[in-house]
């Protein structure tokens, strides 16, 4: 800690400046507006999902436990992104200290990595309980569930020390102004005069690994989801069987497209606006509009809504 501290002292950049979405003009307030009413359903939104697991006893199940995991990422990358980017809209840019916004984005690699592997280890539960029901139950149980979401978290930690670390031993000589709305990974690095390949091999690595892994089980797992659903020989059967698994598609599909298109594809091929645009999907609207498929595409959550609403009528 004392030798980061040392490195901190001796950069030159000590602060940035956000500049956020500076040509905004005359749609700051609505923007403004719009985006912590955002806030505010997305927090309402999975806290709610949260309290309806502990209170139901209808949602005792893995699956359900996995999707109160999944709001608390969303939580986290909300809480983590949106205030930053309020003041942006606000006041046309944002100051952050230098270590503030290593720290806004380490928190922000996180609760992505805890995400990513969240959806695998659901798309694996999915897997047994249509490919392999007779086992769901003895493979899936209590232990598993407590492990499986110990170690997503351990993950998540550690890459977000990994990242914070590296950033952290970089010299940093400016500019002082970030073009973006939070603090994303290539902004960062371009304010930095150290020589920054070796930090681009390790980001690679652990990208692959934790990026690409979860992808790959999520992919696999879809795989034999889905031959086992052509073989079923009803119409309704298949449905019922898909429908089990359409909310956490829709739900990947959102997370990895736009990181796919922001991450993999190269910079110089999307306009600035673009990439802030994209990045305002995964940051700002995917935590939203999670809590809203697995609530309003959910039959046992609209019952553990309904029957709470009626508890709390009677008393």
């Amino acid at each position: 800690m004392e030798i980061l501290e040392e490195v901190y002292k001796t950069n030159n950049v000590t602060f940035v400046n956000l500049l956020g979405f500076s040509n905004l003009q005359n749609f700051k307030i609505p923007f403004f507006c719009l985006v912590v009413l955002i806030y505010w359903a997305t927090i309402s939104g999975n806290f709610l999902i949260i309290a309806l697991y502990l209170l139901s006893k209808s949602l005792q199940s893995p699956m359900y436990f996995f999707i109160t995991q999944l709001s608390l990422c969303d939580i986290l990358l909300t809480t983590d992104i949106v205030p930053t980017l309020l003041l942006t809209v606000l006041y046309g840019r944002s100051s952050v200290t230098l270590i503030g916004c290593i720290l806004q984005f380490s928190f922000f690699v996180m609760s992505e990595s805890s995400e990513c592997f969240l959806l695998s280890v659901m798309s694996y539960d999915r897997y047994l309980a249509i490919c392999n029901p007779l086992r769901y139950n003895a493979i899936m149980n209590h232990t598993f569930c407590m492990v499986s979401v110990a170690i997503v978290w351990l993950v998540g930690f550690a890459v977000m020390f990994m990242y914070m670390i590296s950033m952290y031993n970089l010299y940093y000589c400016g500019p002082h102004i970030i073009d973006h709305f939070y603090c994303d990974l290539e902004p960062i690095l371009q304010l930095s005069c150290s020589d920054t390949s070796m930090i681009h091999k390790e980001i690679l690595m652990i990208g692959v690994l934790n990026g690409f892994s979860p992808f790959i089980i999520i992919v696999v797992s879809y795989v034999y989801i889905a031959i086992t659903i052509l073989k079923i020989p009803s119409n309704t059967g298949r449905h019922k069987a898909f429908s089990t698994c359409s909310s956490h598609l829709i739900v990947v599909s959102m997370l990895y497209g736009t990181l796919f298109i922001v991450y993999l594809f190269p910079s110089k091929g999307q306009s600035l606006t673009m990439s802030k645009v994209l990045s305002l999907i995964y940051t700002v609207l995917t935590p939203l509009l999670n809590p809203i498929i697995y609530t309003l595409r959910n039959k046992d959550f609209k019952d553990a809504l309904h029957k709470l609403r009626l508890l709390r009528i009677k008393n």
